[in-house]
């Protein structure tokens, strides 16, 4: 990978090893002496861990070609020994922090004198590894318009297939200390080339073009691979080792970044340093970028539901309220009835207040309701009436002052809402027997809503609603966020995901709820929908199912459309459906409209569940 050279510092460690033991006249302190003197390369400054060996200490006169500049953001540049030591696991280039524009230029053979450092993208306590770099530099350019040296190959062949080695337990976890062993880890492979100049080919889009200028793409086009083009996020232990941050050196305004759904190609060599950032981690920052070469995507369409079929979906709406432009009515609206086929109960997630972030103690949601049912019927959908709780002011999280809250959208000439003393904030509905079936005390109510387990986060929203004779309760979920969560490229191996205790509550408290209306009507038709934000196989979703109460409809789907968000690349199942066990024969559709592509109307795909009760 690296081309051989002389490791000065590597000899000068051996004659002092060979001092210390008595081996060699003289003393290990002459031999430091001898260290001192030798000059400090790259490799010596990156070492063989994480973590630089030279941490804390001034350099002086580090040699390397100039390979980028940035000039934006974490404004530096970046240096390469075009003389490697011939050991894999010490990469040859590293980061120069100026915090100004900085002089160089690509090619300059220049020296560097300066601090030896490991910045934390996101701070310490983000769990994310951390950038060696030089700060607080002086810099001499020796010369101007060299040659750089051979970018190093990141491709299928390059990347190992295991991601990452198990953290030290003596360390709480890090792999920090671990040696590299880039042969075998896919995160010590990318370690192992921090700061140098790399390249990929060819290579199939798995992260839609975001706001900050910034895509993904998978160098294995094999792995997980979602059948629309992407790649499954399919198990803690499948982290798809192929994925790759690609951003650009030349600022936007100069040079815009291209527009890439997922399934694009982005095609030719992208070349350029590797870096690692708060946002995604290891992030080949382009000095030439490929052309993206645009593919067949388009948003799906669900089948309408036959007219003994009830449909009922569910929808994250990305903060909703009144400010925000018709435009985004419209296109949700178009979506509800073109897209989801006018489902006949729509649960929807993120709807704001009336005046939205404005933090003055709204919490009603009418005008934001009225707003988009009416470009849902201009649309050509149904007149949708429907039905929510308002929260207590800022107590259900989300953005601050928007009092986000599930609501539910039903379609009167389809199904009828069973309205039963409804509830309020703090009110929880409960479960009682009528004539042998099941009834909520309050329709809509708020399920547990005291329970710890729902402070600061959204109360599951519960309504019982009638089709065709046949009682069905449906139980519109927001989930707490992963917020707080470590990165999958955390320095902790596995990462730290502390959001989880709480979900796993709120799972709980779902569940027994289910269970009531369970024991008290074996065969009640039972829907669990919403943005759940977690994972088919999490945790979370074990407790929601616990004791074969509910059954997580999105796993009847094959394993490449499974999937309903798309996060660095990573096509994963954040928002679900939930069946009841007399929910025997279904038909499920994770309609794919928004998070493969870079136009969204919002970041999640809705779900449709269509079944007969």
């Amino acid at each position: 990978m690296r081309s051989s050279h002389p490791r000065t510092a590597a000899v000068a460690a051996l004659v002092a090893s060979a001092l210390a033991t008595g081996l060699l006249a003289g003393s290990a302190d002459a031999a430091e002496g001898v260290a001192a003197a030798d000059p400090i390369r790259i490799h010596d400054i990156q070492g063989s861990t994480r973590i630089s060996p030279l941490s804390g200490q001034q350099v002086a006169d580090v040699e390397g070609l100039v390979t980028g500049v940035r000039t934006y953001g974490s404004r530096g540049f970046w240096i390469q020994d075009p003389d490697g030591d011939g050991d894999d696991a010490t990469s040859e280039g590293v980061f120069v922090f100026t915090g100004s524009v900085p002089t160089v230029a690509v090619g300059d053979a220049v020296k560097v004198s300066g601090t030896v450092g490991e910045y934390v993208p996101g701070g310490l306590n983000s769990g994310n590894q951390s950038v060696t770099q030089i700060s607080k530099p002086t810099v001499t350019v020796v010369s101007s318009g060299n040659t750089l040296p051979q970018a190093a190959a990141i491709n299928e062949y390059t990347v190992p297939g295991e991601y990452a080695p198990a953290g030290d337990p003596a360390a709480g976890g890090s792999i920090n200390g671990l040696a590299l062993d880039p042969s075998r880890y896919a995160l010590d492979f990318y370690e192992s080339l921090e700061g140098m100049d790399v390249r990929i080919g060819t290579s199939r889009v798995v992260g839609a073009t975001d706001p900050y200028s910034e895509l993904w793409v998978t160098v294995k086009g094999w792995e997980n691979a979602a059948r629309r083009g992407g790649t499954v996020y399919g198990s803690y232990e499948s982290q798809n080792t192929g994925r790759l941050q690609i951003q650009q050196l030349a600022p936007a305004a100069q040079q815009p970044f291209p527009v890439a759904n997922v399934g694009d190609r982005l095609t030719g060599t992208t070349e350029g340093p590797l870096d690692f950032n708060q946002f995604g981690g290891y992030t080949l920052v382009a000095r030439t970028l490929g052309t993206v070469q645009a593919g067949t995507l388009a948003p799906e369409k669900t089948k309408a539901q036959a007219a003994n079929e009830l449909a009922v979906a569910t929808y994250n709406v990305e903060n909703l309220d009144p400010s925000d432009p018709q435009e985004k009515f419209d296109a949700l609206a178009k979506a509800v009835v073109e897209n989801l086929a006018s489902p006949d109960i729509l649960a929807l997630e993120e709807i704001q207040d009336d005046n939205g972030a404005k933090n003055d103690g709204t919490v009603s949601a009418g005008q934001t309701l009225a707003k988009f049912t009416a470009a849902i019927a201009a649309a050509g959908g149904p007149a949708y009436q429907w039905r929510t709780i308002d929260p207590q002011d800022k107590k259900d999280g989300g953005e601050p002052g928007g009092n986000i809250r599930q609501v539910f959208l039903f379609n009167p000439e389809r199904v009828s809402f069973v309205e039963r003393a409804p509830g309020d904030a703090v009110t929880a509905t409960g479960v009682v027997q009528e004539n042998g079936k099941a009834a909520l005390t309050h329709s809509p109510g708020r399920i547990d809503p005291a329970n710890p387990a729902w402070a600061d986060s959204r109360k599951p929203l519960a309504g019982q609603f009638s089709f065709r004779g046949k009682s069905v309760f449906v139980i519109a979920n927001h989930f707490g966020s992963k917020g707080g969560d470590e990165g999958l490229t955390s320095h902790h191996q596995p990462p730290v995901r502390s959001s989880e205790a709480k979900r796993l509550l709120q799972a709980q408290s779902v569940n027994g709820f289910v269970k009531e209306i369970l024991a008290v009507e074996k065969n009640a038709n039972v829907l669990v929908v919403g943005d759940i934000n977690d994972f088919e196989f999490s945790a979370t979703t074990d407790a929601l199912a616990d004791g074969g109460a509910l059954y997580p409809a999105i796993k009847s789907l094959p394993k490449s459309e499974r999937y309903s968000y798309v996060y660095q690349g990573n096509a994963q199942v954040l928002d679900q459906i939930l069946t009841s066990p007399s929910i025997k024969k279904f038909t499920y559709d994770s309609v794919h409209i928004n998070a493969e592509f870079a136009a969204q109307n919002s970041d999640h795909d809705p779900q449709v569940l269509r079944f007969r009760p």
